[in-house]
């Protein structure tokens, strides 16, 4: 295994598209910021607007709501430090705070939508038999353990400084200053119950759920249209593929990196490849996830 060669990689600058990116970013972010906000209004307003009690994928979908507007609120500080040219002017408190909110939507996101990927299969495929697990006590004690465990799982960023000293600025949540074989197992094992988990869970989910719509099908055409089961199935579907298109190109990203960073030290060139590759998933990640809810 290589030593840590983090002073090393502060001699790379993996920032070359500074310039460029004062202006692109901050636009980006501004947009994902109002249709965050538009988004995340109207569909607290439609809820609101509903008279009858809620079901349990109207409250997994409030908590998603709440989980996105944490992410807004750490917008302004990311737009700041984009349009200083990555470098944050704020302390390294608040730097800290804004990576645990940013991974905190992520993971948060990503429980919420395993959760309602869940919740359709269980309303399907065992109405009856777990009919107590969909229920709104125990869903908000789901809730609130999801909110629990990925408190716990980003709360470590309050410990660690993700702010490091450069040439000529300060960058904060910079995957380089997240260096060390420790971090690096930390990561891997995040992506792995954060990521990987739930893409298996919400995978079985639609699997299990086509293939009882394929079985209906050939028993009887008629039932198998049945309007509730159509939609359970597509809204697995969607959750699925938004899932794959935010999550899964920054997760592999990451994991592919971390694995090779593990055995050999990486060379300049890798490192500003890696910078531009996570700049893109993370900022169209963002965008297509606060779009699509």
């Amino acid at each position: 295994m290589p030593v840590n060669d983090s002073n090393a990689n502060q001699t790379c600058d993996v920032f070359i598209y500074k310039e460029s990116a004062r202006i692109i970013f901050p636009i980006f972010y501004c947009l994902v910021f109002v249709i965050s906000v538009a988004g995340n209004s109207l569909v607290l307003f439609i809820i609101c607007q509903k008279k009858q009690k809620m079901n349990s994928t109207t409250m997994y979908l409030i908590n998603l709501a709440i989980s996105d507007t944490l992410f807004t609120l750490a917008l302004p500080g990311r737009i700041t430090y984009y349009i200083r040219g990555f470098d944050w002017p704020f302390g390294d408190f608040l730097c800290r705070l804004t990576a645990m909110i940013f991974y905190c939507n992520t993971y948060a996101s990503i429980a919420f939508m395993t959760c309602i990927s869940v919740d359709r299969y269980l309303a399907m495929l065992h109405r009856q038999r777990c009919q107590r697990l969909r229920k709104s006590k125990v869903v908000r004690g789901i809730c609130i353990l999801v909110w629990v465990v990925v408190l716990l799982e980003t709360s470590p960023l309050l410990l660690k400084s993700t702010l490091e000293d450069r040439t000529s600025h300060r960058t904060c949540m910079e995957f380089s200053n997240f260096d060390g074989p420790k971090m690096a197992y930390g990561l891997l094992l995040g992506c792995i119950f954060g990521f990987c988990l739930p893409l298996g869970l919400i995978l079985g989910c639609y699997s299990q759920v086509s293939c009882k719509l394929y079985k209906a099908a050939k028993e009887n055409p008629v039932t198998s249209k049945s309007g509730s089961n159509s939609r359970a199935k597509n809204m697995i579907l969607l959750i699925l593929l938004s899932f794959i298109v935010c999550f899964s190109p920054y997760h592999i990203t990451i994991m592919q990196f971390t694995v090779r960073r593990l055995y050999n030290v990486p060379s300049c060139e890798e490192l500003k490849t890696l910078k531009m590759f996570l700049q893109l998933h993370f900022h169209f990640g963002n965008l297509q996830e606060h779009a699509g809810e």
